[in-house]
């Protein structure tokens, strides 16, 4: 199953970008397919919540399961986390889609059509971190699905 990030704004050059990388390089050096989408809307209106999530759901392949970061969402322990993948993986998805929206979150019409909602607990963090934190957590899945030390939890 090929895992997907897609997400408003892009990271720019700097540390996070380069973290964000490594998880990535570690990810695919797993054997598992990896890929994230930066998606840019650069002035802000009315319809922008919207415009963006025109534009989030214009990259998801139909089919595709769909987990929404939002505030909303539950928190999930690592472990399962994995059990998620692994099920997504077992009922057949070619790919798994991970949206993180923009600065004003999702609107409601992508909380409601989202397979899963999912939160990073009740803090508010910023978007480049939650990149960040989710693709980290993608790698500790996948080593725990594969048996490997990097997770001893």
């Amino acid at each position: 199953m090929k895992l997907h990030v897609a997400a408003i704004g892009l990271l720019k050059t700097g540390p996070e970008k380069a973290l964000a990388e490594d998880y990535e390089t570690r990810i695919k050096g797993l054997g598992r397919k990896a890929g994230i989408s930066g998606l840019t809307i650069s002035d802000w209106s009315e319809t922008r919540p919207l415009d963006e999530a025109k534009q989030l759901w214009s990259i998801v392949p139909a089919g595709s399961p769909v987990v929404a970061l939002d505030e909303r969402g539950a928190a999930m322990a690592s472990v399962a986390f994995a059990a998620f993948l692994k099920k997504q993986a077992d009922d057949g998805a070619k790919q798994l889609t991970f949206m993180i929206g923009g600065p004003d979150g999702h609107v409601d019409e992508t909380r409601a059509k989202a397979a899963k909602l999912l939160a990073f607990g009740p803090m508010t963090w910023p978007h480049r971190f939650v990149r960040i934190m989710l693709l980290e957590q993608i790698y500790r899945a996948v080593t725990i699905l594969v048996n490997h030390p990097y997770h001893r939890g």
